[in-house]
């Protein structure tokens, strides 16, 4: 086994947001040479081979710095491939972003730009913010799987919207205004599921779901602020519940959805905070989970919050204190 690796290894997806990332890499490249950044780089060639690159990479070469270029579903790939290596204690690795993508739901919570120099300067400058991590078991056919997330998680509505905004994407199709054509058509087909939560091993939520998102950070959805109070490092999961709600009463309350103040003005959402959280179908395994554009199958989901587990590169001016 090599020595440790003083390297960044940059990760970059070339599909993500609809190819614009393989477009710009010699740019960003370029940007990370002039700011003598020290770097070696992996393209990505298919689904989850970021977590295989970054996972062997850490193993066989030592790297302990990894940049991931692409979207939130980029950054979910990584997080799997640092939290299933085996070298390194995750808190001993540093991870930054050069945030794109359909979505780009993490950087919003701490208020990145979208700017490749401004981006190249926040890594450069090594800040780095002490993150929780949120770990979900789910079962495959009756086989206990894990993931790990670094934003958020949904079910229901987000995960249907989830698996439209992929098909789309098959298709070369992406944007903004392509999700909020999934969310519309999801809205109209979506037929309510029955479940339970349990928080800390309570069950405090038995009813029908229009939507309901688990998250470390505050937005999920494409800009949707879903956990409006939720603070990364604290070591609880913000839980977001809508109940079944009609469309027009959705429709007419989507700008209190996209600044996070739906969840004190709608008698149909209710908030949770905990360590430790299950959601249960009924019937059972009738619900998938969506975790940050990965879909996973099937319940019971069960969540496990690792605390400040791994060091984020963040913008120095952020609204969160490090632990």
């Amino acid at each position: 086994m090599t020595e440790d690796n003083n390297k960044w290894l940059v990760i970059v997806n070339p599909m993500a947001s609809i190819g614009k990332a393989g477009k710009d890499w010699p740019q960003i490249k370029q940007i990370l040479v002039n700011e003598g950044i020290e770097f070696d780089f992996l393209i990505t060639k298919h689904p989850r081979h970021a977590i295989e690159l970054v996972r062997d990479n850490i193993t066989e070469k030592g790297y302990k710095k990894i940049i991931s270029v692409g979207g939130d579903g980029t950054n979910n790939e990584v997080i799997n491939g640092i939290f299933t290596q085996k070298r390194f204690p995750t808190v001993d690795i540093t991870m930054g972003i050069m945030p794109m993508g359909t979505g780009n739901d993490w950087r919003r919570t701490f208020g990145f730009d979208i700017d490749y120099q401004k981006n190249v300067k926040i890594i450069k400058a090594g800040n780095t913010f002490k993150h929780d991590i949120g770990k979900v078991t789910y079962y495959n056919h009756g086989d206990p799987q894990v993931r790990y997330f670094l934003n958020a998680a949904g079910t229901g509505l987000d995960e249907a919207v989830c698996q439209s905004t992929n098909a789309m994407k098959q298709q070369g199709k992406g944007g903004a205004a392509r999700y909020m054509i999934s969310v519309a058509k999801c809205l109209f087909d979506y037929d309510c599921i029955h479940v339970q939560l349990e928080v800390d091993d309570k069950l405090v939520f038995d009813d029908e779901i229009l939507s309901l998102s688990v998250g470390n950070c505050r937005f999920n959805g494409g800009g949707m602020m879903m956990m409006p109070e939720a603070i990364p490092n604290d070591g609880l999961f913000d839980i977001t519940a809508i109940r079944k709600v009609g469309l027009p009463k959705f429709a007419a309350n989507i700008n209190k959805i996209y600044d996070g103040t739906f969840v004190k003005k709608m008698k149909e959402v209710s908030t949770y905070r905990g360590r430790k959280i299950r959601i249960t179908s009924i019937p059972a395994h009738s619900i998938n989970l969506e975790t940050e554009g990965e879909t996973l199958t099937n319940s019971p989901f069960d969540f496990e919050m690792l605390q400040q587990s791994i060091n984020m590169v963040v913008p120095e001016k952020h609204i969160f204190k490090n632990g």
